[in-house]
């Protein structure tokens, strides 16, 4: 007979393959399961909590595969709140398999796990010796079928325990969305075929539902430059109407003409303040089109919102749209467009402070990065160099867990999520200093598990946003500076590659490694300047202190 965590295990295991997770005694059974199924389910163990959470969240956003985080009881679990707390705000599906208190009641060292959880947002199912499989399936049913981190809970006493038998409940798939009335895709279809200076901007709900084709064709019909949010970047390709990233992380003159369109249609993206430049990207006359699953508009501004999914829509927008033969803006501002996403400051060799500057480091790591590439971002001032420098091959190449809850600290095991979904391309991981160190035990982790990998941590010896937000404001900064850490000896001692980067011919010594195949992890640890701000944080600062 199966135990109450083997019935979990079957259960998962058509929809699961990946498992990240701690062992403790709370989910020890759960793991024993898991290791009992090698040819269908992978166990990677990280060295704190918090990484279970956010490589599962990472898998899911670069394989759009739902994965499984586990922990034990208690600490264990608590230690995961905030990458929970970042799946729940992001909408990611993911399953946290976590121990808890016996039936009999709560032990001194429990919690209630269950408000915790129901505090951040995600929904626990609590498994029964007589309901392991039917609770498990509604879990993970739950999870995709509305965009939510679940928590799934094992009672202590359960866990080993002899299971009743269940019959497997059958595997239930969401039904379509509805798609909007005929007469709203007539309506918008007339407001883009009219429009002089049509825009279309694809986030990474496009992605997920499969639009490229239909959005790209879309544009090209009614003569629409392109562009995408963060989560979005890369989503139209080389398109040479492509602008590139909207929003703060976008250059000038991306930025200028996306100030000039008319008609804006934004295909599954949610318009956050970076999207959409605190308020300012779109012109205050413009027409501003949403398509989205959510209930209604996300963001203030949109003028039109149309619920259903990006694809669908794009598609019978395509199939009702006239096809623009005059004066199309795509032709029309097609030298200005022409790389506009990359038409922005070089940087200098050197940054005043005799420090490297973050702009010429990136533009140098570009064209020596390879072409089959997935970038992973922790959080931190630096979020502004890759995004705006990097080429991004697809939007599941671009991994920034912790940008919906502004989190540090999640970059390393996100890359470890990454780098199992994703094993055949170079992972290359951007940090600052402050979230390398706070996500320093799964440095391990990452070296472990990535067959090809770079880091690349912008050391400038400080907490770099709070630098540029509060500093400039009188705020002492001492509570802001980090002391110099050597990052290259840490990759050493844990078996990586490690090289200190405090110029750009430094950069030479690793030319022929970044040009190889060659397995393994090089760190790169890059001696950047306090001095040099992203544009992004400029705005920030200009709206916090009412210069905008």
């Amino acid at each position: 007979m199966a135990t109450v965590s083997a019935r979990i295990v079957s259960a998962l295991q058509p929809a699961v393959t990946e498992v990240f997770g701690v062992m403790g005694n709370g989910n020890a059974h759960f793991l024993d399961a898991v290791m009992a199924l090698p040819d269908s389910m992978h166990y990677t163990a990280v060295r704190h909590e918090a990484g279970a959470v956010a490589a599962a969240d990472a898998y899911f956003r670069a394989s759009g595969r739902l994965a499984v985080a586990t922990t034990t009881y208690g600490a264990g679990f608590t230690n995961a709140l905030t990458p929970l707390a970042e799946a729940v705000q992001a909408q990611i599906p993911l399953v946290l398999v976590v121990g808890d208190a016996p039936t009999t009641g709560a032990r001194p060292w429990d919690v209630d796990q269950v408000h915790l959880a129901k505090g951040l947002g995600a929904t626990t199912f609590t498994v029964s010796a007589t309901r392991a499989l039917a609770v498990t399936a509604a879990a993970m049913d739950h999870a995709l079928r509305y965009r939510q981190a679940v928590v799934l809970a094992i009672p202590y006493d359960l866990a080993g325990m002899e299971a009743v038998h269940e019959d497997l409940p059958p595997t239930t798939t969401a039904g379509p969305l509805a798609m909007p009335h005929a007469d709203d895709i007539e309506r918008i279809a007339s407001l883009l075929s009219a429009a002089t200076r049509p825009l279309i901007l694809a986030g990474r709900g496009a992605w997920a539902s499969g639009a490229q084709d239909a959005a790209t064709g879309l544009a090209e019909r009614i003569g629409a430059l392109t562009a995408t949010s963060g989560l979005g970047a890369g989503f139209f390709g080389d398109n040479p109407a492509g602008l590139g990233i909207a929003g703060g992380w976008a250059s000038e003159r991306t930025a200028r003409l996306i100030g000039q369109a008319d008609v804006v249609l934004v295909l599954g993206a949610r318009l956050n303040q970076f999207t959409t430049r605190f308020g300012h990207s779109f012109d205050s006359s413009a027409s501003v089109v949403q398509v989205d699953v959510e209930t209604g508009p996300t963001a203030p501004g949109v003028t039109d919102y149309l619920r259903g999914d990006a694809r669908a829509v794009a598609e019978a927008l395509f199939r009702t749209v006239d096809r623009v033969t005059d004066q199309r803006w795509s032709d029309v501002a097609a030298a200005e467009a022409l790389h506009a996403h990359h038409a922005r400051d070089d940087g200098d060799l050197t940054a005043p402070d005799g420090r490297l500057d973050p702009r010429s480091l990136c533009r140098t790591l570009d064209r020596l990065l390879p072409e089959d590439r997935s970038i992973v971002q922790d959080g931190g001032h630096f979020i502004g160099w890759a995004p705006s420098y990097f080429r991004v091959p697809a939007p599941n190449r671009l991994i920034m867990v912790g940008t919906a809850y502004q989190t540090i600290g999640l970059g390393l095991p996100s890359a470890v999520g990454a780098a199992r979904a994703l094993p055949e391309s170079t992972v290359v991981l951007c940090t600052g200093d402050g979230g390398a160190l706070m996500a320093l035990a799964d440095l391990d982790s990452f070296i472990r598990t990535a067959r090809r990998a770079v880091i690349v941590v912008f050391n400038d010896a400080a907490y770099g946003a709070e630098i540029h937000q509060y500093a400039v404001r009188g705020i002492h900064p001492g509570p802001m500076m980090i002391d110099e850490v050597d990052f290259a000896a840490l990759a050493i001692a844990l078996g990586a590659t490690g090289r200190t980067i405090r110029t750009l011919a430094d950069l030479d010594g690793v030319k022929d490694w970044l040009a190889s195949d060659d397995d393994g992890v090089l760190l790169l640890d890059c001696k950047v300047s306090q001095q040099v701000v992203a544009p992004y944080m400029q705005e920030i600062v200009a709206v916090a202190t009412g210069g905008r």
